[in-house]
């Protein structure tokens, strides 16, 4: 009866606030939650542009095994597999799969806060894997990143002003006495208080961190930012306003996003196109629309069958789930990896075709 007639309005928010895959079907572009008692500022859909911002292609990340008395190098862990995608200026791209599956990494490479082993990553023309230190820095002032838990990467001991502000004073992009009217600005855009600026982040909760993690991003206007699980740790109602913020910020200021998630039912809420990654490998890509409506690959429609349904009438029994156990990522030194052959279903939309091991 709670999910079929709920009666209090909290209860009527808090399953409204709830993704649910199909919401976006027939729906070309993705466009803001409505939630119950809250005026979303832009509900128009999200059209984005056909300007391609960053291409990657065939890139290539793996960690060394330690083995032996002397811990030599004895084999790799081929965390990412030749992937190749590109985003475009005002768009989201969305990497989906289960933990491990090499999702993180490819967005740390993207940074080299991981170094990838090879492939191109193109950013306003220039390749980020080849560039010396001092132009990665400036490059990466474009190209900035929200991490999943937002009390480990915000400082216990600094104020939220200093932190907010710190990426400003790292790059000399304001002067010193504009800096906190821009903090103040940066938290009035992601719906915090100004009395916020002098607390700590145990202080805040942690929706409220994480739009203070979002504020950091947005400190030196940059073009992409990697979004990566960044609302997978709050509770739904706390999720979907910051999914909307996001959404918001993205119309406002015509970010890209890449959008690293486990959650379906969220990417399909948030993302123009999606890319399914199984072991390291990009197994389908395409818009969303056209992923959504004609998953092609074994592993998409597992994922997808895998969602949570809020009506205890249509669940999913654990006997239906048709999930393979994962193969070990971990091959000796000597071993070359298959090259991935793709079919292309319709424009834009490749399914993997060579075996990734499901």
């Amino acid at each position: 009866d709670v999910f079929e007639n709920p009666q209090h309005d909290y209860t009527k928010s808090l399953l409204s606030a709830v993704p649910k895959l199909g919401e976006m079907l027939g729906k070309k572009y993705p466009e803001p939650m409505k939630l119950l008692g809250e005026n979303t500022k832009s509900s128009k859909p999200l059209v984005g542009t056909d300007e391609v911002l960053l291409e990657v292609k065939n890139l290539v990340t793996r960690f060394p095994v330690a083995g032996g008395l002397l811990r030599r190098t004895v084999a790799q862990v081929h965390a990412v597999e030749d992937v190749s995608f590109s985003i475009k200026r005002g768009c989201t791209l969305a990497l989906v799969g289960e933990s491990g599956c090499g999702k993180s990494t490819v967005g740390r490479s993207l940074l080299r806060l991981v170094e990838p082993l090879s492939g191109e990553v193109r950013m306003a023309g220039k390749d980020v894997l080849k560039l010396p230190k001092d132009e990665l820095r400036n490059i990466r002032s474009d190209m900035q990143m929200v991490f999943q838990d937002p009390f480990a990467s915000l400082d216990p001991q600094m104020l939220l002003l200093d932190q907010v502000a710190e990426p400003m004073r790292n790059f000399s992009t304001l002067a010193e006495s504009s800096i906190e009217a821009r903090v103040e600005g940066l938290f009035e855009r992601v719906e915090l208080p100004k009395s916020f600026l002098r607390r700590y982040p145990h202080e805040l909760s942690g929706g409220q961190r994480q739009r203070v993690a979002i504020a950091r991003a947005l400190a030196l206007n940059p073009k992409l930012i990697i979004a990566d699980e960044a609302v997978s740790a709050l509770d739904v109602s706390v999720q979907a306003q910051v999914l909307n913020l996001m959404m918001e910020l993205q119309s406002e200021l015509e970010l890209s996003f890449l959008f690293i998630s486990h959650d379906m039912a969220v990417v399909e809420r948030v993302s123009h196109d999606v890319g399914v990654m199984y072991l390291g490998r990009l197994v389908e890509i395409g818009s969303r629309q056209a992923v959504f409506s004609n998953p092609q690959h074994a592993y998409t429609k597992a994922l997808m069958s895998a969602v949570p349904i809020v009506d205890p009438t249509k669940k999913v029994l654990e006997g239906d789930l048709k999930f393979k156990q994962i193969p070990s990522p971990i091959h000796p030194l000597d071993y070359e990896a298959e090259k991935p052959k793709y079919k292309e279903v319709t424009e834009g939309h490749f399914v993997l075709t060579s075996d990734c091991g499901y």
